[in-house]
């Protein structure tokens, strides 16, 4: 059995992305439970020069509507970091699940062996389609959603692997 290229890349991401709004769902009720300023938890970060909570969602969004775009050939969406709230933060990750939703399966027919440019400040590199996936967009993603939820369980709010997983309470 062959898997494609989509199943790959659209459907993983965007269970890892269902199961980041769940835990930012989590986050604000922790919050207002505990009497805890948003705030405090929007802007946690594990170590001072590390990213903190809001720009691990938008980092997360980004490698996600990136590596999709750039493997389906479409235009990269560019929006504002500019999230300063739960309700915000839930608005990023729902336009970045809307935008997957958009790729079809016959956009990324292909992709795996296609050349990706990926542009930065400094310049920009090319890669094969599949090592772009492999190699930089699933562990870049991971990471991402790993290091939110690292802030909000570190910071006390109930996160579990379940939640992580996207996974159905039993």
């Amino acid at each position: 059995m062959t898997i494609s290229i989509y199943d790959q890349t659209i459907p993983p991401m965007s269970r890892a992305l269902t199961g980041l709004a769940v835990i930012v769902a989590k986050a604000e009720a922790h919050a207002d439970e505990q009497g805890i300023e948003h705030a405090v938890l929007l802007n946690a970060r594990l170590f001072p020069n590390m990213r903190g909570f809001i720009e691990q969602i938008q980092m997360a969004s980004d490698t996600a509507k990136g590596g999709a775009a750039r493997l389906a050939r479409v235009e990269i969406p560019s929006w504002q970091d500019d999230e300063a709230s739960f309700s915000d933060v839930r608005a990023r990750i729902q336009k970045t699940l809307d935008f997957l939703a958009e790729i079809e399966p016959e956009a990324l027919v292909g992709a795996d062996s296609r050349t990706v440019e990926m542009k930065y400040p400094g310049g920009s590199f090319e890669m094969e389609g599949k090592s772009h996936l492999l190699d930089f967009v699933v562990p870049n993603l991971y990471f991402h959603i790993t290091t939110a939820y690292n802030i909000l369980r570190h910071n006390g709010v109930e996160v579990g692997k379940r939640d992580y997983l996207s996974m159905p309470e039993e």
